[in-house]
């Protein structure tokens, strides 16, 4: 063994008096952090939900949910039944009702949406509403999109200032989500992120501004087109909306074919995950004794959270003029016009130049006295 240096102790006394203060400046807003947790995940406005035995298996163990069925809100009636599990019939009439039926203490400004859903071939270009609140003028305030023909998922929402928040994620990994094959969807929303999951693989996550609280004096509405505001044509399994927003992230599909799901430890959900993380490792250290202070192998740490989306990127240059377009086809030829209106008098003309000088006339009659003789008459005075 090679003999330790005072330097190398010395740096090590030092880190581990550095952890120490981490950690007792840790256990002193540890009350403050758990308030923080605690109202952020507790809604009292949230019922408890009833969900299959699957759910716990899910999330690792039993724990109780809270949130909306919204196919049962919406009256759905189940159908056939496919991988064991009942498919919901959307029918013809509009699946709308009012906010505060679907709704009654409010919606939680938390929350995660759960579906899983196959779309049809006559649907999947289709862009419709997965879920939408309006308020009474008939104007959206929160809202989730699936567009099949850009194959994009929407996000949008009323700021503080009433205006409007809208989020697009379009990565190339959404593109599964419209091969007409069954899939989960997740969307998560928290007070600054939204964050998608497709079969419970994070897609994308994007930074939001602050939300304003939806008006539940409203109507809500599910699976609808935006067209025409009928359902849309798609095979539904469940619509979930969880009060908790780290659902849609903690759960793994165990349900999906092949999907092998072993059990494994969770973090208290009322406790901040950072701070009792780091707790753990603190206590969970033994006692170092003097004579191996210095001995301190290399811990791997447990993989990060995937990290946010980048902030967009600066404006491009402006490209080149583009090449002239050919000559377009001539048009039709016109209408004839209508006539238009007698013009103005014209201005007096210039004095004419004198005329050239006219034939010679006629010889006239002779008059002599009170009568006039004609040629070859003799004349008789009266």
């Amino acid at each position: 063994m090679y003999p330790r240096s005072p330097f190398s102790c010395a740096t090590e006394d030092m880190s581990q008096r550095l952890g120490w203060t981490v950690f007792f400046w840790v256990v002193n807003a540890i009350p403050f952090t758990f308030g923080m947790a605690v109202n952020e995940r507790i809604d009292h406005s949230c019922p408890p939900l009833k969900l299959e035995e699957r759910w716990h298996t899910n999330m690792s163990g039993h724990r109780e949910f809270t949130g909306f069925d919204l196919a049962e809100k919406f009256l759905l009636r189940k159908g056939a039944v496919t991988d064991d599990r009942p498919l919901f019939r959307l029918g013809s009439k509009p699946l709308i009702k009012d906010a505060e039926l679907v709704f009654p203490g409010g919606l939680s400004h938390e929350y995660s949406l759960v579906t899983t859903f196959r779309l049809r071939k006559t649907t999947k270009k289709d862009r419709w509403f997965l879920w939408q609140i309006l308020n009474q003028a008939g104007n959206s305030q929160v809202s989730v999109v699936v567009d099949g023909a850009k194959k994009v998922v929407e996000f949008s929402a009323l700021g503080l200032l009433k205006n409007n928040l809208h989020y697009i994620f379009k990565s190339r990994d959404l593109h599964t989500l419209f091969d007409r094959q069954w899939h989960k969807l997740g969307v998560a929303v928290r007070s600054s992120t939204v964050a998608v999951y497709v079969d419970c693989k994070l897609i994308e996550r994007r930074l939001i501004e602050e939300r304003d609280a939806a008006d539940m004096s409203g109507r809500a509405l599910i699976t609808t087109r935006a067209e025409d505001g009928r359902p849309v044509d798609i095979e539904l399994q469940e619509i979930l909306m969880f009060c908790d927003p780290s659902l849609a992230e903690e759960d793994r599909c165990c349900e999906a074919p092949g999907a092998v799901c072993e059990f494994r430890e969770t973090h208290d959900p009322t406790a901040a995950p950072l701070v009792t993380s780091y707790l753990h490792r603190m206590l969970s250290k033994p006692a170092q004794q003097p004579a191996d202070q210095c001995q301190c192998p290399a811990v791997k740490g447990e993989p990060g959270l995937p990290g946010l989306a980048g902030l967009p990127g600066q404006k491009g240059e402006k490209g080149d003029s583009g090449q002239n377009g050919l000559p377009g086809i001539a048009g039709e030829k016109g209408d004839t016009g209508i006539a238009g209106s007698p013009g103005l008098d014209g201005h007096p003309g210039n004095k004419g130049e004198p005329g050239s000088a006219g034939e010679k006339g006629i010889d006239g009659e002779k008059i002599t006295g009170n009568r006039v003789a004609t040629q070859g008459e003799p004349f008789s005075p009266g």
